[in-house]
């Protein structure tokens, strides 16, 4: 399992814990470690992007490093090889969301992911927020459809935006912002950056690519809900996410 990073991205870490929990051997991968070939994705199974502040956000959020990717053709290729491998899965997370969604082209199935673009608040949002894990095909969140749970955000560039209706509807959503009653969260604060009917998360066609604006991997301990039923046990109901990674692998 690739824990990419680039500099600026801060995330690595519990990202790390969360998949190293699931059974996986968690490499830390910084991309300079693939420019140079200390590491190439071809000797792995899984790959995630994580979040943070690559390039300082300076060119926009995530956009310095998917050019660092795009406008190297070596890198461009090691990564659409590893993308089209049928055996392999990505996951793309805040800052490695809104990068991956600038790689679409090259990831089969994403063609209809949005582009993200700054919070109507103008502000950066962090705190606990609650979505729903909505009916896709990400290999990811299979069996979680219908769940509803508190999950971090911590974003300055989360608002989901599309060209048209028929690229939201083929967008592949695997999740949103959700009111108290469980309504999709269409206002802010329940909505912490405007995106259109509270989406926040994607898959790609065949399921094998998932990009959050969210951060599972901030929530995978039951200690670090706001609240938790003493009953829950270590493992919050994030930690499906990073297990069934495992097990499809398996």
């Amino acid at each position: 399992m690739a824990i990419l990073r680039e500099q600026g991205v801060n995330s690595q870490i519990e990202m790390a814990a969360a998949f190293h929990r699931a059974g996986f051997d968690a490499f830390d991968v910084h991309m300079t470690d693939l420019v140079e070939g200390r590491h190439s994705l071809a000797g792995f199974r899984g790959l995630v992007a994580c979040g943070g502040f690559s390039y300082g956000d300076v060119l926009g959020a995530g956009s310095g490093w998917a050019k660092s990717i795009l406008f190297n053709a070596a890198m461009a290729e090691q990564f659409a090889l590893f993308f089209g491998r049928a055996d392999t899965f990505t996951l793309g997370v805040c800052n490695g969301c809104q990068m991956m969604s600038q790689l679409k082209a090259i990831i089969p199935g994403a063609a209809h992911w949005p582009r993200f673009l700054r919070n109507r608040s103008e502000q950066y949002e962090a705190r606990l927020s609650m979505v729903e894990v909505l009916d896709s095909p990400s290999v990811l969140l299979a069996g979680m459809t219908g769940s509803r749970m508190p999950i971090v955000v911590a974003h300055g560039e989360g608002r989901a935006d599309f060209d048209s209706g028929e690229q939201q509807r083929n967008a592949g959503a695997a999740l949103r912002f959700v009111d108290n009653d469980g309504s999709p969260a269409l206002a802010y604060p329940a909505n912490p950056n405007g995106s259109t009917d509270g989406l926040a998360g994607f898959a790609s066609a065949d399921g094998r690519a998932t990009i959050l604006m969210p951060h599972p991997e901030r929530v995978f301990r039951s200690v670090q809900m706001s609240w938790r039923d003493p009953a829950l046990g270590e493992d919050s109901p994030w930690m499906r996410m990073f297990r069934n990674a495992r097990a499809w692998i398996d």
